[in-house]
């Protein structure tokens, strides 16, 4: 399995002003080819996505926001804000089970679910992007925290499968 930063264009948080959900979501989807995230859950695909982060909130993760969106919601520039970590391979599952309390089995948290919470002691948010791919984001100052915690976590994995 391997850690990796993600190189990402660009970060923003929308905040839907009161009303302007469904408007909002045409946009988005006018704009950016996809609309706005249910509860739990992304829309987009690689390079593109929305990520729920809380009520009426996303974070559109990737390409810059179409200065169209805020005619319907706030719109933050959050990239110098967050690590953004892919864990993929064998045993990721594993590793997240360690560090947050999230039910991870693939019937629970599937492929394009999301979820704030914490990882190891941070807060974070969580996507399964495929059967052994998961985007980690935690705020950037705890980037290093992030790093030696995924690392220790990996090194547990891999030391049970040698038995």
């Amino acid at each position: 399995m391997t850690a990796s930063e993600e190189p990402l264009a660009a970060l923003t948080s929308i905040a839907a002003f009161k009303g302007q959900e469904d408007a909002l979501s045409e946009m988005l989807k006018t704009a950016h080819g996809m609309g706005w995230p249910k509860p739990g859950r992304t829309t987009g695909k690689e390079g593109a996505r929305a990520l729920w982060f809380g009520q009426g909130q996303a974070l559109l993760v990737g390409p810059a926001p179409d200065p169209g969106l805020a005619r319907h919601a706030a719109l933050t520039d959050q990239s110098d804000a967050w690590a953004v970590v892919r864990l993929s391979g064998a045993g990721s599952q594993a590793v997240l089970a360690r560090l947050t309390p999230l039910d991870l089995r693939r019937g629970s948290f599937k492929r394009g679910h999301t979820a704030r919470t914490e990882i190891a002691h941070m807060m974070g948010s969580l996507t399964r992007l495929g059967e052994e791919a998961f985007l980690i984001l935690v705020f950037r100052s705890m980037a290093a925290t992030l790093a030696h915690d995924l690392e220790a976590a990996m090194q547990a994995v891999a030391a049970r499968t040698r038995l």
